[in-house]
């Protein structure tokens, strides 16, 4: 029988059916091959040593590492807290400083609204040097007046008739006498 299925692969009708099972020889070597490799173990390895070491000398780099960034992160927060700290006395300072120009602002304008005492004209000496027409005055005080009730403040006022401006104040305030 052997020498039956010698002769039939031998032949030219056997040479398809042998070149078949060659290639399923070969299809299951190959697929079984990784079953049969026998397991190695990790630790057999000479180099796995020197990897080993350098694994902990990597994880000790790491926690170095990781040390000195909170050791930065915690000075970088108190470099923080102190600078937020000089910032709020600055604010402070600040905010004191406005509060006594405010007050300040607030007395001038109360001493320029105390009224000036009434003079006489007999209590100051007229040259005649000093005097102006009366009707150049007149005119002076009319466009003062003009603008005045048109609604212009005394800064405009002074600008638009480049006088100064406590000489529009002074003119305002005897119109209201």
């Amino acid at each position: 029988m052997m020498n039956l299925l010698l002769q039939t692969f031998m032949s030219e009708k056997g040479m398809p059916y042998l070149i078949l099972c060659a290639g399923g020889i070969l299809v299951l070597y190959v697929v079984a091959r990784p079953f049969m490799k026998k397991k190695k173990d990790p630790m057999d390895k000479p180099g796995f040593m020197r990897s080993l070491s350098q694994q902990r000398s990597v994880e000790r780099q790491m926690e170095n590492l990781l040390v000195e960034l909170s050791e930065m992160s915690r000075q970088m927060t108190a470099q923080l807290d102190t600078r937020a700290a000089r910032l709020e006395i600055l604010i402070k300072d600040a905010d004191q400083k406005i509060g006594r120009l405010q007050q300040l602002a607030r007395e001038e304008r109360e001493e320029r609204a105390i009224p000036l005492p009434n003079f006489a004209a007999s209590d100051f000496p007229v040259t005649g040097q000093n005097l102006a027409s009366p009707s150049d005055e007149d005119m002076r005080h009319r466009e003062v007046y003009a603008l005045a009730d048109d609604g212009k403040s005394i800064p405009e006022i002074s600008s638009a008739l480049a006088r100064p401006s406590g000489e529009i104040e002074l003119i305002l305030a005897l119109r209201r006498t």
